[in-house]
């Protein structure tokens, strides 16, 4: 598979590229499942992973922030006592310039004349202080959260925070 320059794309300057009518070969959302866990059930603690810039993460970074979160607190916390849920999605379509590094390239190919550039994934656009992955749970797996969610962060290129909120019961 080839080396992918995700940190390349890392900020934003261009407007999104996401009109699927206009583009031949659009890339797959390489994320199966966006709510995890017990989607029905009532907790306790609402856990926000909040993006402190602005910024692009790509959907293979997406997807490795939710494996690891998912893998840690079905472990830890088990499938029934947490509800989590990557908020964002991967609108953006990525386009690369491919260029040849080899002898005699520069007699095969065009450089930046017509440079429009080719899809190669998909990234979400992140504004500041918004929520890239919500975590539900109750008091007693709330550490455990914590740590899924600070494991979830190693994987995505972004500075981000955890915030803590008590949900509110208004059935009660």
């Amino acid at each position: 598979m080839p080396r992918r320059p995700w940190h390349c794309y890392r900020h934003f300057g261009t407007p999104p590229y996401t009109r699927k009518e206009y583009i031949r070969s659009i890339p797959p959302v390489q994320i199966p499942k966006f709510d995890l866990g017990n989607q029905k059930g009532s907790f306790e603690y609402t856990l926000k992973l909040i993006a402190l810039e602005n910024g692009q993460i790509s959907s293979n970074a997406l997807e490795a922030a939710r494996q690891i979160a998912n893998k840690y607190l079905e472990k830890r916390a088990g499938t029934q006592n947490f509800h989590l849920r990557i908020v964002t999605y991967p609108h953006h379509i990525i386009r690369e310039n491919k260029m040849m590094a080899m002898a005699g390239a520069d007699r095969l190919q065009d450089g930046m004349r017509l440079s429009f550039g080719t899809p190669i994934g998909r990234a979400a656009r992140i504004h500041r202080f918004s929520e890239i992955i919500l975590v539900r749970v109750n008091k007693q797996h709330l550490e455990h959260a914590k740590e899924a969610l600070q494991r979830a962060s190693s994987k995505l290129s972004l500075s981000t925070r955890i915030f803590i909120e008590k949900t509110i019961n208004t059935t009660a």
